[in-house]
């Protein structure tokens, strides 16, 4: 557990992050990434935001929780 600073303590899951990701495709066509425009492994149909395996674990490494 830890402590805030008034004394009182939280929860040590408060930076869990409701990541929803994309249904993986079958095959191609697949959606480019929207940070390198390279393949994702997602369907080309998926609408929203859409990470290829490299930028998608380069933005989990910048918002992960740092203790």
């Amino acid at each position: 557990m830890s402590e805030e600073k008034d004394g009182t303590r939280t929860d040590e899951t408060y930076c869990l992050i409701d990541a929803t990701r994309p249904p993986k495709a079958d095959g191609p066509p697949y959606a480019e990434c929207v940070l390198c425009r390279e393949p994702t492994e997602y369907p080309e149909s998926y609408k929203g935001v859409t990470l290829c395996p490299v930028c998608e674990w380069q933005e989990a490494q910048r918002t992960a929780c740092s203790g």
